[in-house]
């Protein structure tokens, strides 16, 4: 009968010895899950911030993309009025140099 107590007192030493094992592992556990939660937020916050960057670099990327076509459309209008006037210009200087030929003539 002597050994009972011993084995109770023993099994109970093992039990509570677990039980401070299995309390140790649950404070570890929650102190990581609060550590993950904190890495958690600050990626989401990094990712709001990332959204609003691409938002706010898409939107730049419109209007400049409008400004391009506008830009080009100017340069086609300034191109063709440029050739336009080339063309006039090439024909008035050919009108006065036939009409001086005629007059270098004429006086000749």
């Amino acid at each position: 009968m002597g050994l009972k107590p011993f084995r109770s007192l023993e099994a109970a030493k093992k039990l509570d010895a677990w039980q401070l094992s299995t309390q140790e592992q649950l404070d570890n556990l929650t102190i990581r899950q609060a550590n993950t939660q904190a890495q958690l937020d600050e990626l989401s916050q990094e990712m709001r911030e990332l959204t609003s960057n691409v938002d706010r670099v898409l939107g730049r990327s419109a209007i400049l993309d409008g400004v391009l076509l506008e830009l080009r459309d100017s340069h086609e209008q300034h191109q063709r009025n440029f050739e336009e006037h080339q063309r006039t210009t090439n024909a008035a200087s050919q009108s006065l140099e036939s009409i001086l030929l005629q007059l270098i003539r004429n006086n000749s």
